[in-house]
């Protein structure tokens, strides 16, 4: 691959990232959440499954723990999350997803499949699906970085 098709690749990738990014984060808000980023989000994605502490969502982010626990501050003053003890570790505080939370969170999946609607109207669902398992099968498993 030449270097200006690998760019060219690049920036489309960056520019349908970015715009998922943004008609899902539309779409939440159009669902009622309001006061929320995009990094929320992103957040929510690491907390949905049984909760997780502020370093597991650092590493997650791809933050400081520091930028992680002031972000969880934030969600938790919005009423999106809560903290709890740790079920295994008595030092540690779990932080979880309240029914508020879990409520944006599927206002985030509905507002997903709204912007992937039109992918499939374009390249067809078959195409859509393969495109999926071959960004999963490239995708770094690595932090999610909310840089926007």
């Amino acid at each position: 691959m030449q270097n200006s098709e690998a760019m060219a690749l690049s920036a489309a990738l960056l520019a349908v990232a970015g715009e998922l990014t943004q008609r899902i984060h539309d779409g939440v808000e159009a669902r009622g959440f309001e006061g929320l980023r995009p990094a929320h989000g992103f957040a929510f994605a690491r907390l949905a499954p049984d909760g997780a502490t502020v370093t597991e969502l650092a590493a997650h982010l791809g933050v400081t723990k520091q930028a992680a626990s002031q972000l969880v501050d934030e969600i938790v003053r919005k009423g999106y999350a809560e903290r709890r003890p740790h079920p295994d570790d008595a030092r540690a505080r779990l932080v979880v997803l309240t029914e508020q939370g879990w409520a944006c969170t599927r206002a985030a999946e509905e507002a997903a499949a709204e912007a992937v609607r039109p992918w499939v109207e374009v390249l067809g669902e078959r195409e859509v699906r393969g495109l999926r398992e071959w960004l999963g099968r490239i995708a770094s498993s690595g932090p999610i970085k909310p840089i926007w």
